[in-house]
């Protein structure tokens, strides 16, 4: 496929990682379909000259509207698709309401399957195509009072490597990438979550929730996080998962995912956990 000829679907792009990879890849020449859970976003990403769809995991209607106009306007084709929008419900696991779980699954593990899905027969008519999802080192590593985020991206790493090995003998590509704490809002976006479904007033964890939960989730002092790096750290993973010929199934990003990828395969469980515990 040429450069010019290339199109994909980027979810997520009113801020970000999604922002910064639409940008990005329009300057490689790519058609970017933009897409955010919001028509105000969308209307202001239009005036940045994308074409920009309305995609909410959370509504089958918006997921099933985007991709048939998609489609119509490419002609039935789409090189590539990036699943990047998610979110988080912080609190302990033992605070976590039924309802919160199935909000937060519907929008990071069943919106990027149905996207993928409604997407894959056109990957598999045109012969090439790239799925690339984007994950978390809390894919693969648990820290406390993250367990719904940690849950989804457990979820996601499973759906992924199963596509992969599905699709193994086609020329389509299926890639995760690992960003581990990078610059977005979603910190900040999580704390209307949080303060949606967690009774932490009631918790038996309340003394954790008000010494040192809290304080962080509400801290907006510039790098919170150690290695935290700017979204364009992970653009620069996607462009390879995208443009090489032969693409890694697994990108990380930042110091802290290969470090916790190091703790993970050479520590046993009890010495990993009092680590990433702490």
């Amino acid at each position: 496929m040429t450069a010019k000829a290339r199109s994909i679907v980027v979810t997520g792009c009113s801020s970000g990682i999604g922002r910064d990879a639409a940008f990005a890849l329009r300057r490689r020449d790519w058609r970017v379909f933009a897409t955010c859970r919001s028509a105000s976003d969308c209307r202001e990403l239009e005036t940045e000259g994308f074409e920009s769809l309305v995609i909410d995991y959370e509504d089958e209607n918006s997921i099933e509207a985007a991709t048939g106009t998609i489609l119509e306007r490419t002609g039935g084709t789409i090189d590539a698709l990036f699943n990047n929008g998610a979110y988080a419900v912080p609190g302990a696991v033992e605070d976590l309401p039924r309802d919160a779980m199935r909000a937060i699954f519907e929008a990071n593990v069943f919106g990027y399957l149905d996207l993928t899905n409604r997407l894959l027969p056109a990957m598999r008519r045109q012969g090439h195509g790239r799925i690339v999802n984007c994950s978390s080192v809390l894919g693969f590593t648990a820290l406390p009072f993250r367990g719904a985020y940690v849950s989804t991206k457990f979820a996601l790493e499973g759906l992924t490597d199963t596509l992969r090995m599905e699709l193994r003998g086609t020329p389509i590509r299926v890639v995760l990438i690992e960003p581990g704490p990078i610059t977005t809002e979603i910190r900040r976006n999580s704390r209307s979550h949080f303060e949606k479904w967690i009774k932490w007033e009631d918790s038996a964890l309340r003394d954790k929730y008000e010494s040192r939960f809290i304080p962080a989730l509400y801290d907006d002092s510039p790098s919170r996080d150690p290695g935290e790096l700017p979204p364009s750290f992970v653009t620069a993973k996607l462009i390879h998962a995208l443009e090489s010929p032969n693409p890694r199934p697994r990108y990380l990003v930042t110091t802290p995912t290969y470090i916790c990828a190091a703790i993970k395969r050479l520590l046993p469980t009890r010495a990993s956990d009092r680590i990433l515990g702490r």
